[in-house]
């Protein structure tokens, strides 16, 4: 069908300065109008002539009318002043571990880490995994005395939606001390050492809060398993109030041969332990004041029974309400205070 001809504009149709566009002309209904559709003449949104419309009437009329440049073409109008967009809202659904700085992901990566000497807090592979980059991680991780877990596919992807490769490590925000080589420098300074051992504890808060109060108290090293610890990352460096910056950090394969280690050193290793019938106010002073290393037990069962049977001496801290129960870091507190009295008053 061929359209009809349609009218030239002359020039002076839009160049006036009065020109105004038809469907706003008065006397003349716009195509489309409400009256074509038997609706109320009063007006576009119904509201009666010279009735004043609300704000949010005159937002939506904003944005509906249309809107004419000088030539009286309709062009579509930028989005008003103060209007928010109306994009869909994104929810950041990637798990935390992501937007960390001390993550490494990929078989690659980790291996060069390990190669460069970087101190890694933990590596997790995917279980069943076996080739050779794999087998150089897990021989490296256990010359650096690094744990190793393997853990099923759901594990890693908990921790990261990147390409991982099967493999995840944390990058430890502190380096390890070790044991041997800080004991020997305390004895070579004529120091007397006081030593902090944690026995799975792995509130990550909890272990801030201890190594803070072991920094004020005097305490020389922390001493923790390299296998049922408490992870040491931002949380824990914030919690200590950067203690953990100052006080070093002993990571050891197993705390039976380090108590053994500590004895023959000329330590006394003390456990502070409900299991006892002797309290603070009863041990002897030269107990608390000479060479020590207090161990401290987990927040859900103490200290293991393996460990306490090395100890030299075991002590509770006395209590008289009904719960009979402390926080291991208030206990830790308690515990620490004593041995710090003591050494105090004897000089050390």
């Amino acid at each position: 069908m061929e359209k009809p001809p349609q009218r030239p504009l002359a020039s002076g149709d839009f160049n006036d300065d009065e020109y105004v566009p038809r469907r706003f002309r008065a006397g003349e209904a716009p195509r489309g109008n409400s009256a074509s559709r038997g609706e109320s003449p009063r007006g576009d949104s119904g509201r009666p002539h010279g009735e004043r419309p609300s704000r949010e009437g005159n937002a939506d009329a904003s944005r509906n009318r249309p809107f004419y440049d000088e030539q009286g073409r309709q062009v579509t109008p930028r989005k008003l002043a103060g209007e928010r967009s109306r994009g869909p809202i994104q929810h950041n659904t990637r798990p935390a571990a992501d937007r960390s700085i001390d993550m490494l992901f990929g078989l690659r990566p980790i291996l060069e880490a390990l190669h460069a000497g970087r101190t890694l807090d933990k590596i997790f592979l995917l279980r069943g995994t076996k080739n050779s980059l794999t087998q150089d991680i897990s021989e490296l991780a256990r010359a650096a005395n690094v744990p190793v877990s393997l853990v099923p596919m759901e594990k890693l992807e908990g921790l990261t939606r990147k390409n991982h490769q099967g493999a995840v490590a944390f990058v430890s925000p502190i380096d390890y001390a070790p044991l041997d080589s800080l004991l020997a420098g305390l004895f070579e300074e004529g120091k007397v050492p006081f030593l902090l051992l944690l026995d799975r504890v792995t509130d990550v808060r909890n272990f801030g809060a201890i190594a803070r109060t072991a920094e004020c108290l005097g305490v020389q090293a922390l001493v923790v398993p390299a296998r049922g610890a408490a992870q040491i990352n931002g949380d824990a460096v914030k919690t200590s109030a950067g203690a953990l910056n100052l006080l070093p950090v002993c990571r050891e394969p197993d705390l039976r041969q380090t108590i053994d280690f500590l004895k023959n050193s000329g330590l006394t290793i003390v456990a502070c332990t409900e299991k006892s019938d002797l309290d603070l106010t009863q041990v002897d002073a030269a107990t608390l004041s000479g060479p020590v290393a207090v161990i401290m037990g987990s927040e859900e069962d103490g200290i293991d029974p393996s460990l306490l049977r090395l100890c030299d001496q075991r002590l509770r801290i006395p209590m008289s309400g009904q719960i009979q129960s402390l926080n291991v870091g208030v206990a830790a507190g308690i515990m620490l205070f004593e041995v710090a009295r003591h050494r105090g008053l004897a000089g050390a």
